[in-house]
């Protein structure tokens, strides 16, 4: 059964987080766990000051190769003595703890060194953000004593760069059809066979976090650690991608290697857990990334507007102007306080922040990549030009929403996870959600016995109420997130009696009601750190109670449209015109 609602809950006497409970679950039923979203976290005092040294060398080490980043694009390569610059730096050990010669940061202040390295160069970020979210997080979660020790300090050095091996031809988000074999053997070690594909540093790495079956045709996937000096190790050719060029992305093959017994990564069988808490874990990473990326197309748009005169005008005279970037600035600060909030879920030990993790990961590239179309459509002309930055920020974005969990399966996954603590059937929907990512879509189908029980009757907000925590500017503001806490609430119930088993079919609906819970957490995230602001009282302040009114107008129009469809939409007429269109695999019509 749910931890939420069966086990006593977990408070850290820190922070005073209910370290077992979700925030975004709580509200498909209808509650705001103050706790976990007031007040706004702040940066660690105790890492301040490392924090800083490093983003301002790091600044300085990136606008000196300011013009050589689009070279690197253009090459498809980073060269040595860029790599060697990010060792000297400490770079590749920014997560790893002191006593294995890393760093020791915390997700937070590992998240704003991302942002701060994409104001300059995404595939910067990758190189760094693939070796440390990913490529060794594994090793971090999961690792025994033992191989930490032999590895880590390494990894912290740069000796070896990290990549993650989970992707296969025809099992991208589909983990379940991986094919990739790991066999044990009599002495105990392994030998494995298989290839990956888009494996980002592949071309770099010499430690390969790899995800292998281990039990039969049907068996379970298990993790392992892999040298790229082991016989049988072959990286493939640098793929020539559409953006984040200058980053190594590989396929990396596996032809009978023999792993030692200790290269397994975690239990035996549970590579799915593993795979998914690195996902989750390093999500903060991704984010951070988008935030800056996001900051350096609102700083090129604002120069550029103030500079380019259009009918005698400059152009951030204009309306439409003015309407792009000042909803670039709203969609970079909601990215930023909900990345940041998930990372302090994870720096202060909570236990379920998945959902959380998703939600951070689809807002925040999907703002990035609205935010960069918008600051090529300011520049016009020349934002389409390579002599501008504003093309390869279009080409480096649109990854975004891809990797590391598309859009699509990151928004069922958020609707299915809050939707499983809804109802009776806890034990069975729970299981459905669980095995989302062994077969992303299919893996819903143990919630096909759902009957559509009556579901726990949904409470009013009463001492959940989050008015109490907001300035009194902000006060409709947060009644516009109570009101729809328990709309989401009540309507997710009619969805579920409504459909019963039939629910996993409606994936229409399954995006609304994500759309829902991301707006009211990404939303709160903002009230709560704006919240935490006021004691400034500085313009800036005043700017940032602008923003949240901005955001929650906004967010209010979705939620009501959103939730409106559940029950009445063009779902049906959508369907069946595209079950037309592939079945003649071309547009039929024509004038002629």
């Amino acid at each position: 059964m749910n931890a939420v609602l069966e086990t006593p809950t977990l408070e850290s006497p820190d922070t005073g987080l209910l370290l077992d409970t979700s925030a975004v679950k709580s509200l498909f039923l209808g509650h705001m766990v103050q706790q976990n979203l007031f007040p706004y976290p702040k940066i660690r005092e105790e890492e301040r000051e490392t924090l800083e040294m490093v983003l301002d060398s790091f600044d300085r080490f990136l606008a000196e190769r300011k013009d050589s980043f689009a070279k690197w694009d253009d090459a498809a390569a980073q060269p040595e003595e860029f790599l060697q610059g990010l060792r000297d730096m400490g770079l590749f050990g920014l997560i790893i703890p002191e006593e294995y010669e890393g760093l020791g940061l915390s997700n937070a202040a590992y998240s704003r060194v991302l942002s701060q390295s994409s104001r300059h160069d995404s595939s910067s970020s990758l190189t760094i953000g693939a070796h440390s979210s990913i490529g060794m997080k594994g090793l971090l979660l999961f690792g025994t004593d033992e191989q930490k020790a032999q590895y880590l300090p390494r990894l912290a050095s740069g000796e070896m760069i990290a990549a993650f091996c989970l992707t296969e031809a025809g099992a991208g988000s589909d983990a379940a059809a991986l094919k990739t074999r790991a066999v044990r053997n009599d002495d105990g070690t392994w030998t494995l066979n298989g290839e990956k594909i888009w494996v980002t540093n592949g071309g770099l790495a010499d430690f390969f976090t790899v995800f292998a079956r281990t039990e039969g045709e049907a068996g379970k996937l298990s993790a392992f650690i892999v040298e790229k000096s082991w016989p049988g190790v072959a990286v493939g050719p640098t793929e020539h991608k559409m953006g984040i060029r200058a980053s190594s992305t590989t396929t990396v093959s596996f032809a009978d290697v023999i792993l030692p017994a200790g290269a397994l990564l975690g239990p035996e069988g549970k590579g799915f857990k593993v795979a998914m808490e690195v996902l989750n874990n390093g999500r903060t990473g991704l984010g951070g990334g988008a935030v800056g990326g996001m900051k350096a197309c609102i700083e090129l748009s604002s120069q550029y507007a103030k500079q380019r005169k259009a009918f005698g005008q400059n152009l951030s005279d204009f309306g439409l102007i003015k309407k792009k970037i000042a909803r670039m600035t709203v969609d970079c600060f909601a990215a930023e306080s909900v990345v940041w909030m998930v990372a302090h879920y994870i720096d202060s030990g909570h236990t379920d922040y998945s959902t959380e993790a998703a939600i951070s990961k689809v807002f925040a590239s999907e703002a990035m990549l609205r935010t960069a179309n918008e600051a090529m459509q300011i520049a016009a002309g020349n934002g389409y030009m390579k002599e501008y930055p504003y093309e390869r920020i279009v080409r480096d974005s649109r990854i975004l929403t891809i990797f590391e969990g598309t859009s699509e399966i990151l928004r069922l996954f958020i609707a299915l996870s809050g939707m499983k603590d809804v109802g009776d059937s806890l034990k069975d929907m729970k299981a459905g959600v669980q095995g989302i990512f062994n077969n992303p879509i299919k893996g819903f189908g143990v919630l096909t016995d759902y009957t559509g029980r009556r579901l726990t009757q949904i409470t009013s907000l009463g001492r959940d109420r989050i008015v109490a925590n907001v300035p009194d500017s902000l006060q409709d503001e947060a009644l516009v997130y109570e009101k729809y806490t328990l709309e989401l609430a009540r309507l997710t119930d009619v969805l579920l009696r409504r459909h019963g088993k039939h629910i996993i079919g409606k994936q229409l609906s399954m995006q609304r009601v994500a759309d829902v819970a991301i707006d009211l957490f990404v939303g709160i995230s903002v009230l709560s750190r704006v919240a935490s602001m006021q004691a400034d009282g500085s313009e800036k302040y005043e700017f940032a109670v602008t923003i949240a009114k901005l955001f929650t107008q906004d967010a209010k129009r979705r939620m009501n449209q959103n939730l409106r469809r559940l029950l009445k939409n063009e779902d049906e007429g959508t369907t069946s015109l595209c079950d037309y269109i592939v079945n003649e695999e071309a547009y039929p019509w024509d004038i002629i």
